[in-house]
């Protein structure tokens, strides 16, 4: 049975545990207690993991920028991937105003929270995370102060030796395979989760899990069938929608599949070659932006910490909110590639709004929960995005 399971997609795991925490709180309420350990110890997993995935994955994918890139369409088409998150962002922050969503959190009335009170202060708190000491920015979790420090170091690493470059390269593929092992278990956790909520809240739960799917697959489809468009209209000055179409079709199926904009580069690169795009300007713009273009990390980032932050009444006015658009674009640059990476950055953005670690890697859990469409959907926002911006820019050059 085991050895049939392991054969099982990770989507598909986390299906049957679902399925299965459902009945089993359903059937067997009093077993919760019993049951949360397993969802207990995989929050406390991610909670480890994730300071050091933020600074190494960041870091490595700055040191390895090439310097003096060339390439005199990379800039139009970085822009375009700059200009397509923050929009993607935006459109998180009106879907959430619009259709607020509130979480199902376990031990959150056991903390006390203190929001900040204004603008000012939120700024001000930003500061002091940025320049806060590496050590005590990893040890606390200060994941703004983590950023903060992986950009430094990558930009001063980008003109060391090769060497170097592959050490830290080695480093953050390590990290990589940890995170592969942890989130390998996430069905075991999702299951502790699912038994130890539902007990809990029952149906409410599952109304509340539906609502906020929904927000996150609508406003990045919203993304991916308005705002690309325009985008790449205003880029091509012609109807986009013939481009938009093919892109989503053999680019964005493949990604939601996979559920990896690193595995979906070969079909990128191929679909680029075929549309006529320059071998050159595809072979360095497609991998880059399977590393930083991550509007669908940007919407989910956004939708999920302000979803967080409506549950635990935290007033947050329309600057703030502005603020957390550019922290949530920021941070899906350094999403991992792998499945659920964006997840574990939400907790920069929560520190935004001074919820503390524990609160953040509760949302990180129900996110877990709901990737089976969330990260899915994010994916092939994100990837097929990589190729469209891409072929947008060459084309219209030509």
């Amino acid at each position: 049975m085991f050895a049939a399971l392991a054969r099982l997609s990770l989507v598909t795991r986390i299906l049957i545990a679902i399925i299965l925490g459902f009945i089993v709180a359903y059937l067997f309420p009093n077993t919760a207690a019993y049951v949360s350990i397993f969802g207990d110890v995989f929050i406390k997993a991610l909670k480890s993991v994730a300071p050091i995935l933020v600074f190494v994955l960041v870091m490595a994918s700055i040191a390895n920028f090439k310097v003096g890139q060339s390439n005199h369409q990379l800039r139009p088409i970085l822009m375009m991937y700059v200009v397509g998150m923050v929009f993607a962002a935006l459109s998180a922050i009106f879907a959430s105003l619009a259709f607020p969503s509130t979480l199902m959190f376990t031990s959150a009335t056991d903390i006390a929270l203190q929001p900040p009170g204004s603008v000012t202060e939120v700024l001000k708190n930003l500061l002091l995370s940025f320049i806060s000491n590496p050590v005590t920015a990893l040890h606390e979790a200060n994941f703004i102060g983590i950023l903060a420090w992986a950009v430094g170091l990558g930009t001063a690493l980008r003109h060391s030796s090769e060497t170097t470059k592959r050490v830290i390269t080695d480093v953050a593929d390590a990290i990589n395979a940890i995170i592969r092992i942890v989130i390998s278990f996430a069905p075991v956790g999702i299951f502790g989760l699912v038994v130890a909520t539902f007990a809990q809240a029952g149906l409410e739960t599952l109304e509340n899990y539906a609502h906020l799917i929904i927000v996150l697959v609508a406003t990045m489809a919203f993304v991916a069938l308005v705002i690309n468009p325009i985008l790449v209209a205003l880029v091509m000055r012609r109807n986009p929608y013939p481009l938009v179409f093919k892109c989503l079709k053999e680019s964005g199926i493949t990604a939601f599949f996979t559920r990896s904009s690193a595995a979906n580069i070969p079909v990128n690169l191929d679909l680029a070659k075929r549309l006529g795009v320059d071998e050159a300007t595809a072979g360095v713009a497609i991998p880059l932006g399977a590393t930083i273009n991550m509007a669908g990390a940007a919407v989910t980032i956004t939708v999920l910490t302000l979803a967080a932050v409506n549950t635990l009444n935290i007033h947050v006015d329309m600057t703030t909110m502005i603020i957390l658009s550019v922290v949530s674009v920021v941070t899906a640059c350094g999403a991992s590639g792998v499945a659920g990476g964006s997840l574990l950055l939400i907790p920069v953005a929560c520190g935004l709004f001074g919820i503390p670690s524990e609160v953040a890697m509760q949302v990180v859990a129900i996110g877990m929960v709901i990737s089976v469409l969330q990260d899915s959907t994010e994916t092939a926002l994100n990837s097929s995005t990589d190729v469209l911006f891409t072929a947008a820019v060459d084309l219209a050059k030509k």
